[in-house]
């Protein structure tokens, strides 16, 4: 008995002992790696890259910016049938582990020395620590490492913590960073939308995403997906019956053909979206806007950009069609790499070709043969509703005789007879679908991109959102955006700020200006004489003000600026950001000054909402990936907004906390004289139009930029073409005669979009309207012919018969007009630089006139 005592007590020490040892050894192996781990605090902070999205107002997506392709999404908006599948699939003890799992480590052991396969028998936590901090290679060093490192993570994150970092960072195949994209790129789905097989097979994906491919290893991907819906129901997650269900269906996936991929669902890039990009970066940073995951609500309303993209694309192709000539395809396909009378292969070869795909109702085609009366031709993604047949796949001589070959410099050609003149066999052309009035397809039209460019906007003037920006006619064509990033010479739309600087000085809109000749001296330099925009001498003599700005009339506009100074009228051109530094030159107040379509579009925003400051926006807000608002736009204040509930107190008023840039007499009278540019003046051509409307025409010297900016009660729009390296627009080449009509177009569509009357000007408290005669400037009779009425501060009203004061009369001596001099009549709308017909030529361009807007 004592031996066996002897021999108990022998193996206790024993195992005493070799517990001890172990837990040094223990000790000192961690001891060991322990040395140099990374911190694991980083992942308490860690945010994995994900991309930012964009939505309109209606919440629809309309774009993405990423480097990789991966949504964050919070655990908690993880649906559980989610989480069940990867629990199951991946580490179905998690909820209970310290961070490894000891029995799936031995029995791993035990297979390995069995001669099984070596497994890794890693946790969710492992596989954190090895995506986030460890390398990814299988050494029992690294797995040590792994599991000191789980440990801890586990001390620092709740167990929702590390399966939110998994399930977002986990890569899942076909550029799918975690389980949102994961979802979009194979079914086209959100989580919420996804059935159990779905869900079942993305939490297969992760040991071997290449080599599980819905359609191309069907049967591998098959048994995973079933082996984890079976795992499911072990776990109690789903019922048998459920289990059976989900095995028993096929894989449906996007890859297949089953759903629609996401990338079909979102639009193209546009200069919006493309806008919105540079603008927030510049002020976040680009690797957080890339890598953020960002959610930015933008000011457009979709409807509004499709017509202003359309406008003014209407105009550009029209101005293109007339003068241009056809310059040619946008490429060939090798016909010694590509057999043309193979649909398959033309077709495939017409895809991979960069071209322009943003137009609606143009499409991409490729000149397969020609005939004597036309070439046959193959449509890249054809309506369905066209015949495949001789009239659907031919384009006809008859119908492309605008296109006139070019010629040296910008000459053209005789119209073509043959497709020979104008095609070689494998061109890749742009063509559009003729139809008739009731939509039924008629032939094909050969289009091209315009030479010619421009920039559309529209803005909600009192909040300063931008409605629509279109900065040229295809941002696939070209991402230059003309509204944003081209600076060109406003020419006599920038006049109003002048007239503005005026007002605020004293001046009313019934003062007299003189028009008449204007030299100013300038030492060691010609003089410089400006002349007005229908000749050298036309002359109006003393003429009012309001006048002068409806008729756009040069030397008035200079002689106010002479007479208030250039350093005010540059005050007011920077305080509503049309420049940031405006040159004192005279000649600057004819608009010499490059700026964009968007500054001024701004600055005219503050004369159509009563002289407000308003700072434009493409962006109402932006969110960080966990729903914190970080930027908003609506900066107004708000009495009553912070009550949590209902009490009977008064509702929340809403109060702007803008600056005024101008007063409102100042805002107001100037509506009212942009309105006569639209009735009587430049802009005469819009006036049929059924809504209150004012703005204001301009055009540089030798018509190299035309411009129109116009305002109602609720928005102002704006419109600038010209060529990218500026030359000479023509004959009618002028803001009244190229944007007016683009503007009007719009403003059609905006009234069939928005058909509830927009009000009318309404002008400020304490003022009063008296009529006033357009030739004299007196105060007449109400109801008096050639009269206009003018707005008065109400107790500064002048009497009937009164004259208003004559500006510079004092310093020019009106015997100094020629005698060929004859007031034109106030009422022509086409005397100042083109009206609602078109106006006679530019004069030629004078190397040291600055007259019309500068010169480039």
């Amino acid at each position: 008995m004592i031996y066996i005592m002897r021999f108990l007590g022998w193996i206790f020490s024993a195992l005493v002992i070799g517990l001890f040892f172990g837990v040094i050894t223990v000790g000192a192996v961690v001891w060991s790696y322990s040395a140099d781990l990374p911190d694991i605090d980083e992942l308490a902070s860690y945010e994995p890259t994900t991309l930012t999205r964009v939505y309109s107002q209606e919440g629809a997506l309309i774009d993405e910016f990423l480097r990789e392709r991966r949504v964050f999404v919070p655990i908690d908006e993880v649906p559980d049938l989610v989480i069940q599948a990867f629990i199951s699939a991946e580490d179905k003890t998690f909820y209970s582990h310290p961070g490894f799992d000891a029995r799936g480590i031995l029995s791993a052991v035990i297979d390995a020395a069995q001669g099984g396969r070596l497994r890794g028998a890693s946790t969710i936590t492992q596989q954190v620590v090895k995506n986030f901090l460890l390398d990814g290679d299988r050494e029992i060093e690294r797995k040590i490492r792994e599991i000191i490192l789980a440990t801890r993570l586990e001390r620092v994150l709740s167990k929702d913590q590390i399966l939110e970092l998994y399930l977002n960072e986990i890569f899942l195949g076909q550029n799918s960073y975690g389980i949102v994209a994961a979802a979009n790129n194979y079914f086209g789905k959100t989580l919420e939308e996804l059935t159990p097989q779905e869900a079942a097979y993305l939490a297969s994906l992760p040991k071997a995403p290449s080599d599980r491919h819905p359609v191309d290893d069907v049967e591998v991907a098959t048994f995973w997906r079933n082996n984890t819906l079976r795992e499911m129901g072990e776990n109690g997650y789903l019922t048998a019956e459920q289990v059976t269900e989900a095995q028993n269906a096929p894989i449906l996936s996007v890859q297949g053909g089953d759903y629609e991929p996401l990338s079909q669902q979102l639009p193209g890039r546009d200069y919006f979206t493309e806008e919105i990009r540079r603008r927030v970066s510049q002020q976040l940073g680009a690797d957080r806007v890339l890598t953020g995951g960002l959610t930015i609500r933008a000011t457009i309303e979709p409807e509004l950009q499709l017509a202003a993209a359309t406008a003014l694309r209407t105009a550009l192709v029209r101005y293109d069609m007339d003068r241009g000539g056809y310059r040619g395809p946008l490429g060939n396909l090798d016909t010694e790499e590509v057999d043309l009378t193979d649909e398959d292969a033309w077709r495939s070869a017409l895809r991979r070709t960069r071209g322009v795909r943003d137009v609606p109702d143009w499409h991409m085609a490729v000149v397969l043969e020609m005939s004597g009366n036309g070439a046959r031709i193959g449509i890249e993604d054809k309506p369905e509703d066209i015949a495949d047949d001789e009239q659907g796949n031919t384009l006809f001589v008859r119908d492309f005789q605008w296109a006139r070959p070019r010629l040296e410099g910008t000459s053209v050609g005789s119209a073509p007879s043959s497709p020979s003149d104008l095609f070689e066999v494998g061109d890749v052309i742009l063509v559009t679908a003729g139809r008739n009035d009731e939509g039924t397809f008629t032939n094909w039209n050969l289009r091209q991109v315009p030479e010619v460019q421009g920039g559309f906007m529209v803005m909600d003037h009192r909040t300063g959102r931008t409605l629509a920006l279109q900065g040229g006619f295809s941002y696939d064509a070209s991402s230059f955006n003309r509204a944003t990033q081209a600076t060109r010479q406003p020419g006599s739309a920038f006049k109003p700020f002048v007239y503005a600087a005026a007002l605020d000085q004293g001046y009313t809109p019934n003062s007299i200006i003189l028009d008449a000749p204007f030299v100013l001296n300038q030492p060691g330099q010609p003089p410089w004489t400006p002349k007005n925009y229908s000749g050298v001498n036309s002359f109006n003599g003393p003429t009012l003000m309001r006048v002068g700005l409806e008729r756009s009339l040069n030397l008035m506009t200079v002689r106010i600026a002479d007479t208030i100074g250039m350093d005010v009228v540059a005050d007011y051109a920077e305080s509503f950001g049309i420049y940031d530094d405006m040159q004192e030159f005279l000649p600057i107040s004819l608009g010499a000054q490059e700026t964009t379509l968007f500054r001024l579009i701004s600055a005219y925003a503050m004369f159509a909402n009563g002289g407000q400051r308003v700072e434009p926006t493409l962006v109402d807000r932006i969110q960080d990936r966990r729903g914190n608002t970080i930027y908003r736009h609506d900066q107004r204040g708000c009495v009553g907004c912070e009550d949590a509930a209902f009490t009977d107190q008064p509702e929340p008023f809403i109060y702007s906390t803008a600056e005024r840039t101008m007063s409102r007499v100042t805002a107001f009278r100037l509506i009212t004289m942009l309105e006569g540019v639209v009735d009587r003046g430049t802009g005469a051509s819009l006036a049929g139009l059924p809504v209150p409307l004012a703005g204001k025409t301009g055009t540089t010297n030798d018509s190299k930029d035309a411009w129109f900016v116009g305002f109602t009660p609720n928005i102002v729009a704006g419109c600038y073409i010209g060529f990218d390296n500026p030359r000479s627009l023509g004959r009618g080449g002028t803001g009244g005669g190229l944007c007016a009509p683009v503007f009007g177009q719009f403003m059609e569509e905006y009234l069939r979009l928005r058909p509830a009357a927009p009000g009318d000007f309404q002008p400020p408290e304490g003022t009063v309207f008296a009529s006033v005669d357009r030739s004299t400037g007196q105060r007449v009779a109400a109801g008096s012919a050639n009269s206009v009425l003018e707005l008065f501060d109400a107790d500064n009203v002048p009497a009937i018969g009164a004259a208003p004061e004559t500006i510079g009369a004092a310093n020019y001596d009106l015997s100094d007009l020629p005698d060929t001099v004859a007031p034109a009549p106030v009422t022509d709308g086409t005397n100042g630089e083109g009206g609602g017909v078109a106006p006679p030529p530019p004069p030629p361009a004078d190397l040291d006139d600055l007259g019309g807007g500068g010169l480039y």
